[in-house]
């Protein structure tokens, strides 16, 4: 299933849940799961409201009783303990990392010391670890988003009275398409922008698809030009029966012409940390015949801006340019199958016409190839042969 978050005023934590109650999430399911996790008392309220005649799912978190300071290492320790999937945990540590880097860099503290104030509480663990179980439950296998709309005006919180976008907002919506409303209210919490930014892949128009059910979660003020809802709008990739993904990037590229290739090498391997999803060089001829090389990036949308930093910081360029790139790809994903060497961790492909191709990674064989003295070809072979059809 593929997701489309309708972001026409904006996004927050309660708004989220509510929209995928709203598209079939059983609030009691959602409410049971939470609470194998080691929370003082909370309950999920859950009602039928109407914005501007539209109804909509609306979400209460109700805190019984809870005054635990945490910070983000707390945080995240009570993720990776928790009895839920690997999915769901890393889901959850992404968002709140996203939130923990922002107030990090507003605060200029050290991350694991982050104090969340509200964005600690329980609301917000709630908010976050039940949007990742909604789409766990849902089956959702891509997001994607429209560009955000910002509020204006303050907000009070435990610092006192902050402008509205609030700082952490701006900081985790960095790199993301965003463009301002007029409207004197908060649009955007920092909570829902975390969980925006770090489950979309792309911004911006709704993505190929064949829709099967829409989803309204409600804000908690009214605003006096549009409806305070999140729609979530599910569906399916209508590219799947082609065995094709399409989705919108951006190629980021600069030529250098000044620096060691050496130096080089290193800018590739921090491109791919930041997120790249493909970096290659072209030899190219320069201003008076100099030599050179073009360095590519292929990246979503949410990670330009860091794309083009790492770039113009490692490398001699003192600019770049980029432009959005349309890709189709096949069908994958991540299986472990078994072989005479045990467990290996492989992609599984489908192409257009059906077939389906097992590739093993590359660093677990080259593991195996040296923990057993042979060839890595071997292995390769080992694994083809073994392989399930």
């Amino acid at each position: 299933m593929i997701a489309y978050m309708d972001c026409f005023s904006g996004i927050s934590g309660d708004m989220t849940l509510g929209a995928f109650i709203d598209l079939g999430v059983p609030a009691a399911w959602l409410e049971s799961e939470l609470k194998r996790i080691p929370l003082n008392g909370f309950q999920l309220e859950t009602s039928r409201i109407r914005r501007m005649g539209l109804t909509a799912s609306d979400v209460y978190v109700r805190i019984d009783d809870d005054l635990t300071a945490r910070n983000y290492r707390d945080i995240r320790s009570l993720i990776e303990n928790s009895p839920f999937s690997d999915h769901v945990k890393c889901s959850s540590l992404n968002i709140f990392k996203a939130i923990a880097l922002a107030e990090a860099e507003i605060h200029g503290c050290d991350l694991d010391h982050v104090h969340f104030h509200e964005v600690g509480g329980v609301d917000a663990i709630v908010d976050i670890i039940g949007a990742a179980l909604c789409i766990e439950h849902l089956d959702i296998k891509r997001i994607v988003a429209s560009e955000i709309p910002l509020g204006r005006g303050f907000v009070t919180c435990s610092h006192g009275r902050i402008p509205v976008p609030a700082p952490a907002t701006l900081a985790i919506l960095k790199g993301i398409p965003v463009y301002g409303t007029g409207v004197e209210k908060e649009l955007v919490t920092p909570t829902g922008a975390a969980i925006v930014a770090s489950l979309a892949e792309s911004f911006g128009k709704a993505p190929p698809m064949a829709i099967e059910k829409t989803g309204y979660g409600a804000g908690k003020r009214e605003l006096p030009d549009r409806p305070n809802l999140l729609r979530i709008v599910l569906g399916r990739d209508t590219t799947e029966s082609q065995a094709l993904r399409h989705e919108t990037l951006m190629i980021v590229e600069a030529c250098i012409d000044d620096m060691n290739p050496e130096i080089l090498g290193y800018a590739m391997e921090s491109l791919f940390e930041d997120g790249a999803l493909d970096v290659y060089f072209t030899p190219v001829y320069m201003k008076k015949n100099r030599p050179g090389a073009m360095i590519s990036a292929l990246c979503r949308k949410k990670n330009l801006e860091k794309t083009t930093s790492r770039i113009l910081s490692e490398t001699g360029s003192l600019g770049v340019r980029y432009y959005e790139a349309e890709r189709r790809t096949t069908f994958r994903e991540v299986v472990e199958i078994e072989t005479r060497f045990g467990k290996i961790k492989a992609k599984r492909t489908r192409d257009p016409q059906g077939a389906v191709r097992i590739v093993p990674e590359y660093e677990e064989c080259k593991k195996i190839a040296q923990a057993k003295g042979i060839p890595i070809r071997a292995v390769y072979e080992t694994v083809y042969r073994e392989a399930p059809e």
